[in-house]
């Protein structure tokens, strides 16, 4: 049960349920449990001053990147134009520095309770979320040409959601089969009749973007439900400034520091002046750090399904002072968790009847219910094709060439190429389930085959896209690491706004494509430059 605080100021909303920042499980007789990554967790000793300086210049120098796309250097010892700026801040500090500067973001994360989840380690699931000093930059020039592609995307998907759940125009026009959308494990057929409040089904979107080896930047894939990370960008940017103020000063980097104002019009836009809250599945959920974090910056509740009930056809809020009406929901609680009435009838995550509310226009979920047909991986080919389709415009950022193996003719290229090959189960995410054919072995490749000739429409196939690497500080020295891109969208019905550069995930582990948290990796400021 909520409590509400005796008076508020016109018709803003109660202010947060603060949890404070959630507390990292210790096992017994241990501290924080904090990521191997090659970063020193105890106090190293101060090294000498005068010796360092030089060294940590020739370290930056001599660093090599090898024969694929750097983000920083176009050669060895040569920085890109648009990164001279951070280069020359990077070589001007000592391995003193970097010390200081790892020790002070290491106690930052700790104290925040910055965490993410490892499901698959036996030690412990809760981890410091691993953060690297080096920035990852993007001209000014380029990031404008990125932030109207995505624009497009997101108008695209959102124009997609409202014809599949109604008239279905795409699949009459052969342009996508039906089997692929109304097949899809994600497409909801209790919305089918629908529209969401300003025709908006995406509040929300996250696009994963990585540059190929030749610099083209490439849409790996879609995030349309609950995409997690943002808070992480916004946390990176606050730690960065702090522990090296001097560095970004003199970069001119385009701030961040307006999603939550965004993100709370946007929710805001979707149903009147009643409260908005964040719905969280709880403190154990992966993500639990970001849904109180992003409560806090826009000022709303944060509930769990047992604060909210159904009441005359609302969603109302259990209070300390009874139940108050919520307009919009900002849900971080997948589809079948949503409503046991209607979904999992288990789930002890969500609301009874909440969906019957949404769909009578009682309330405003954001995300909207079945979104997850447009982010599927096997709808995600088709992308190009609703851009065409429903803005009668050509594509602005290109797909990663794919297979659908639910289609005959990429199946058999599949399997005969398994070798050379990306296979990803389409409705995974956090980077599981994947298997890079060029790393393989033959019995895993083997299970592979076999995976894909039992169940052909749950896999889908892409070349290895050699991503791009970004210095990275590895035991105290500059490392070439890969990365990708994970900007996000933030759409009320009227122009998509894009946040200046997004999360930066970065394969701390040497020779590694996978940068997802859940498998070992870390993340890095993005600074758009001005």
């Amino acid at each position: 049960m909520v409590g509400i605080p005796p008076a508020l100021p016109g018709p803003a909303e109660a202010e947060p349920r603060d949890y404070g920042p959630p507390r990292v499980p210790r096992p017994p007789g241990t501290g924080y449990l904090v990521p191997s990554t090659g970063y020193s967790q105890e106090t190293p000793p101060k090294p000498s001053a005068g010796t360092v300086r030089s060294t940590m210049q020739g370290v930056l120098e001599q660093y090599d990147h090898g024969s694929g796309y750097d983000e920083m250097f176009e050669t060895p010892g040569v920085p890109r134009a648009h990164c001279r700026a951070v280069f020359d801040a990077l070589r001007a500090l000592t391995e003193g520095d970097l010390i200081e500067a790892r020790q002070r973001a290491d106690l930052a994360f700790v104290n925040l309770g910055i965490t993410f989840t490892v499901y698959s380690e036996s030690e412990g699931i809760e981890r410091i979320f691993p953060f690297d000093l080096v920035p990852r930059v993007i001209a000014g020039g380029e990031w404008r040409t990125i932030e109207q592609g995505l624009k497009q995307r997101v108008l695209a998907l959102n124009a997609f959601l409202q014809d599949v759940y109604n008239e279905g125009r795409i699949i009459a026009a052969g342009l996508i089969p039906a089997e692929a959308v109304y097949g899809c494990p994600n497409y909801r057929p209790e919305m089918r009749g629908f529209t969401p409040p300003n025709g908006v089904w995406v509040h929300v979107a996250g696009i994963d973007l990585v540059r190929d080896a030749d610099g083209t930047m490439y849409v790996l894939e879609d995030n349309a439900r609950t995409p997690s990370g943002v808070s992480y960008v916004l946390q990176n940017r606050s730690i960065s400034t702090r522990v090296l103020p001097r560095l970004f000063a003199q970069s001119g980097v385009v701030p961040v520091n307006d999603y939550a104002n965004r993100l709370h019009a946007a929710v805001r836009h979707c149903f009147g002046p009643d409260p908005a809250v964040v719905l969280t599945p709880g403190m154990y959920n992966s993500a639990y750090f970001e849904h109180s974090y992003l409560a806090k910056q826009m000022g709303v509740q944060l509930v769990e399904g047992r604060d909210l009930a159904v009441r005359g056809g609302r969603v109302v809020m259990r209070t300390t002072r009874g139940p108050i009406p919520v307009g919009a929901i900002y849900r971080r609680v997948d589809d079948d968790f949503l409503d046991p009435l209607n979904f999992n009838p288990e789930s002890t995550l969500g609301v009874p009847g909440l969906l019957d509310v949404y769909r009578s226009g009682g309330a405003c979920l954001v995300n909207g219910v079945g979104t997850g047909v447009a982010d599927d991986k096997s709808i995600y080919p088709y992308v190009p094709e609703m851009i065409r389709f429903y803005l009668g415009e050509t594509p602005i950022l290109a797909n990663v060439p794919t297979y659908r193996t639910a289609d005959a003719k990429d199946r058999e290229y599949t399997l005969a190429h398994l070798r050379d090959l990306v296979v990803k189960p389409a409705n995974a995410s956090g980077g599981y389930g994947v298997v890079i054919g060029p790393t393989a072995d033959e019995r895993t490749l083997a299970a592979t085959a076999e995976a894909i000739e039992a169940d052909p429409a749950n896999f889908v196939a892409q070349p290895l896209i050699r991503l791009s690497t970004c210095p990275t500080v590895i035991d105290g020295s500059y490392q070439p690491r890969r990365v990708d891109l994970r900007p996000f969208i933030v759409y009320d019905g009227g122009e998509p706004w894009v946040l200046p550069g997004g999360l930066t995930r970065v394969a701390l582990k040497e020779g590694s494509f996978i940068v997802n948290s859940s498998q070992g990796g870390g993340s890095k400021d993005t600074w758009v430059l001005h």
